[in-house]
């Protein structure tokens, strides 16, 4: 075997030391085993870093990323993930150049804690009640039925408690102050809105699209069921529960995208049909909707984290959009939601109301509503 020739410039301390002369057979037997050492220790290194890696990817797919839904080939279900019907989605590549280029809008501090009152504890008679929390987190009140949206009342929406979105308002209605909650509805599993640990905290039935019942069932999350799109579940004699199509995507970790599905939903009872939105892009769905479920006497509808446009208009209405949404759905009235408490994207907090106030003058201001967190109203 021919030995490996050890250059004098790069003579190992242990060889010198060792009083070895250079350039004989001895000093480079030497130097062969000090490169094999230093090979065993590249090699150490190397297996470290793979097992860790190994480890990382076992634990973000067993304790973050969301159960692989499996059933029948769909026309937004290939077999593996979940898709839209429109094209065009939010890919990795602009991510990291939305990440590289954010110009932030600005979002105050808010350190009162002003919440509002306490809510009646049923509605009935023909009423409609929407009381806005924060964010997507509303409670619907109608046909003596309490149902709560997305509900978040945790103070980051991340998978660690100690970092991610914060929020930057104290949800509108103290927990303590909802009235007996009949129903969840949660839209899709993104930590803005499905918290698991309020809806560990509720305990009542959840409504969720497919796929994500078993992932809430994972964090302790037991009483929920999930449909597809345009499937319906009756909840009571008098209220009926109907996913609907949104233009979004999923996601809970890195591995997950698209395992889960995303919609709205249509709430459909004595009082008349409302539609909550959960988070979606422009699409023919609105039409569909409408078309399906008409009248729409109320919509809630989406404004913020629309910028910038460029990256999030496959998944996010801007408040024109939100104003062509209500038109689309031929609603009678609708009220805004997903805005003024998690900073998401890079408008500000302000910025939302402004470009609604904009789109709604500029189409003749119809019945559109922006409740203060915490209010509630009685919808016509």
């Amino acid at each position: 075997m021919k030995l490996l020739a050890i250059s004098s410039q790069r003579v190992p301390d242990e060889l010198w030391n060792a009083g070895v002369p250079a350039r004989t057979p001895a000093f480079r037997l030497l130097g062969v085993r000090a490169q094999m050492r230093c090979v065993r220790r590249t090699a150490k290194a190397a297996a470290i870093t793979i097992g860790s890696a190994i480890a990382a990817a076992a634990i973000e797919r067993i304790f973050f990323a969301t159960p692989r839904w499996r059933g029948q080939v769909t026309g937004h279900f290939d077999g593996n993930r979940f898709h839209n019907l429109e094209r065009g989605r939010q890919t990795e590549g602009s991510f990291l150049k939305w990440q590289a280029n954010r110009r932030r809008g600005e979002w105050p501090e808010h350190p009162e804690q002003t919440f509002g009152p306490k809510p009646p504890e049923r509605v009935r008679d023909g009423r409609l009640r929407v009381t806005f929390i924060n964010h997507s987190t509303t409670l619907i009140q109608m046909d003596g039925v309490n149902i709560l949206t997305d509900p978040v009342w945790s103070e980051r929406v991340s998978p660690v408690s100690f970092a991610g979105p914060r929020r930057h308002r104290a949800p509108g209605i103290r927990f303590e102050d909802l009235p007996p909650i009949d129903l969840v509805l949660v839209s899709h599993n993104h930590y803005d809105h499905m918290d698991v640990a309020t809806l560990r905290a509720i305990g009542k039935p959840i409504i969720a699209p497919l796929g994500n019942a078993a992932l809430m069932q994972r964090h302790g999350v037991y009483r929920a069921i999930d449909l597809d799109w345009w499937e319906s579940k009756r909840f009571s004699d008098d209220i009926e529960i109907t996913v609907v199509p949104a233009r979004h995507f999923s996601a809970r970790a890195i591995s997950d995208r698209d395992r889960n599905l995303w919609g709205g939903f249509i709430i459909s009872g004595q009082s008349g049909n409302v539609y909550f939105a959960g988070d979606t892009g422009w699409g023919n769905h609105f039409a569909e909707i409408g078309r399906r479920f008409a009248p729409i006497r109320a919509a809630l509808l989406p404004i913020g984290s629309y910028m910038p446009r460029w990256f999030m208009h496959p998944a996010h209405i801007d408040p024109a959009q939100a104003v062509d949404a209500h038109f689309a759905l031929g609603a009678r009235t609708s009220v805004a939601i997903h805005f003024g408490t998690f900073a998401l994207g890079d408008d500000g907090e302000y910025d939302p109301l402004r470009d609604l106030d904009y789109a709604l003058a500029g189409n003749g201001n119809p019945p559109f509503l922006v409740l203060d967190q915490g209010e509630g109203r009685d919808l016509p």
